[in-house]
């Protein structure tokens, strides 16, 4: 069996993935294997698939179980510990905004300095907008 890259040119047939354990099928005119060129695959033929595919189903789930048990022993002792509070507390102070209802932000801050200095064509801009107004 010979072994392919990702995202190589490969003739039409059977290319198992041992990354994802998953089989790509690649039509008759040939193509390119998926994902990036670390991924591995091997090719195989339409025989051994019927070994290879009832294996990796037959893995997936004695393990299923198993892998449910694990995330529900995580998540027991992350409350437990109060690892949960903190992360509330971390993504609370991540999404909360920034800002009070109500505010002007715009209007500047107490105590702050103002620009008086405008500049000449600011000035100019400024009275013919009310010129125009006016007319």
């Amino acid at each position: 069996m010979t072994t392919y890259n990702g995202n190589s040119k490969v003739k039409s047939g059977y290319y198992f993935s041992t990354s994802t354990l998953g089989i790509e099928v690649v039509g008759e005119d040939g193509g390119t294997l998926p994902g990036p060129a670390t991924r591995r695959y091997v090719g195989v033929p339409f025989p051994v698939l019927f070994v290879i595919v009832p294996v990796v189903g037959l893995a997936f789930l004695m393990f299923l179980p198993f892998i449910g048990f694990a995330l529900l022993g995580s998540a027991v002792v992350q409350r437990v510990t109060g690892h949960v509070s903190r992360g509330a507390d971390a993504l609370a102070a991540t999404v909360a905004p920034p800002h009070a209802t109500g505010a002007a932000y715009l209007g500047g801050h107490e105590g702050e300095e103002k620009n008086e200095e405008v500049s000449p064509e600011i000035e100019k801009l400024e009275r013919e907008v009310a010129d125009r107004r006016k007319s």
